[in-house]
């Protein structure tokens, strides 16, 4: 097989269909961004999970004055009340699963409530009675909050215990939606990609039939027609891939780290091990792609 021919062949088809060409390039690339996106987005969830679930606390509020909820009837929990739960924490049943517990009083209590709301309205009405004596606890296992939970959640001078992977959940689920959305919009971009494809190929065909027919008459193979026309088709997607690689590479290194590293440096971002992860893989679902969808329209139109 003669590799100058069939190299010459692949650069006559593309400058014969140059504007296809474009537009499976432009498809190709379009697609493959989603897809790298949504494979990023996936990274990004679970280093947010590993490290906000890491830190993620169960807080036992005990009763205040005014509290009515829980175990609360107007009164302020005591010390032995408070004593309790900290013997609670301290049992042999509960403490294996205990990293931490920090204890914070009202006035420590005020002193947090006054940093983050200090600004708002009506924060000068708050005095420290109105705001409940926590405990925080740091798990070794955050899936084993329920334990803790349910352990404290019926002693005297408990107002109520929350477990914080609760307000978490709800961002993770958008997170996990908008990528499972990016994937679906990938999806469809990548069936166009393979529909135009097959057809720049068939239409690239159909304009070369007088050369195929004399290839034939000669003696020419099935894979020697074909493989131009395969390569054209790899050669088109492999440019898009190209580009939806450096689109990845360009998100993680300028918007990722660059812009919301630096809005929000106290969250793990993914950097670019991950984007390097992510470049490889849509050059080969890009080759494969165009490999396979060249080759069964080329393939479908020598058999007619």
């Amino acid at each position: 097989m003669r590799f100058g021919l069939i190299m010459s062949e692949v650069g006559h088809g593309l400058r014969r269909n140059f504007s296809m060409v474009v537009s499976v390039v432009l498809v190709t690339f379009i697609s493959l961004t989603f897809v790298g996106a949504a494979i990023l987005l996936q990274f990004q969830i679970g280093q947010m999970k590993g490290y906000w679930y890491d830190r993620a606390q169960v807080a036992v509020y005990m009763c205040t004055s005014l509290s009515t909820d829980g175990n609360c009837k107007l009164a302020e929990a005591t010390k032995d009340q408070k004593a309790l739960v900290e013997a609670q924490l301290k049992s042999p049943a509960i403490a294996g699963l205990i990293k931490r517990v920090d204890f914070e009083n009202h006035d420590q209590v005020y002193a947090e409530y006054k940093a983050q709301f200090g600004d708002t309205t009506g924060s000068d009405f708050v005095t420290p009675a109105f705001l409940p004596e926590t405990f925080w606890i740091n798990l070794k296992d955050p899936q084993q909050a329920d334990v803790i939970v349910e352990s404290v959640s019926d002693l005297p001078g408990v107002e109520q215990v929350k477990d914080q992977r609760k307000y978490l959940d709800p961002i993770f689920t958008a997170l996990n939606a908008a990528s499972f959305t990016a994937v679906g919009v990938a999806v469809l971009m990548l069936v166009a990609a393979v529909l135009l494809i097959a057809t720049t190929i068939r239409l690239s065909a159909f304009s070369r039939r007088r050369e195929l027919g004399i290839m034939r008459l000669v003696g020419a193979s099935n894979r020697f027609i074909q493989t131009p026309f395969i390569l054209e088709g790899v050669i088109a997607a492999l440019i898009g891939s190209v580009l939806a690689s450096a689109a990845v590479v360009a998100i993680v290194k300028f918007f990722v780290q660059g812009y919301l590293g630096g809005q929000a440096q106290d969250t793990p971002f993914i950097g670019m091990s991950d984007a390097l992860i992510v470049v490889p893989i849509l050059l080969v679902v890009g080759a494969v792609l165009a490999a396979s969808s060249a080759s069964f329209a080329i393939g479908r139109y020598l058999k007619v």
